[in-house]
C-alpha cells in the first residue's frame, strides 16, 4: 500500500475538477463541489496548509477515487 500524499486545497481542487466535480459555493473556509450525478464533496481551504490524512481519505472516498487513482491524477496535473 502506498503512502497517501498530502496536498493543500489548490491541488485537491484540481483533482476534484479532473474527475468531474464543479465548484458550487464557499461557506467560510469550506468549498462545496457538485458532480453531474448529484454527489457533493466539501473541501476545506486553509491556505497553504496540507489537508490532514484522515480528512483526505474521506474526501477521496467521497470523490470515488482509490489512493492509486489519486496519485496518478496528481502526477498528471
Amino acid at each position: 500500500m502506498t503512502k497517501l500524499r498530502l496536498v493543500p486545497y489548490r491541488k485537491l481542487r484540481k483533482v476534484a475538477e479532473a474527475v468531474g466535480f464543479q465548484w458550487v459555493r464557499r461557506e467560510g473556509s469550506h468549498n462545496v463541489f457538485r458532480h453531474a450525478d448529484g454527489r457533493i464533496v466539501v473541501i476545506p481551504d486553509h491556505g497553504s496548509q496540507v489537508i490532514v490524512r484522515p480528512l483526505l481519505r474521506k474526501i477521496l472516498r467521497d470523490l470515488g477515487l482509490s489512493v492509486e487513482e489519486y496519485h496518478h491524477l496528481l502526477e498528471e496535473l
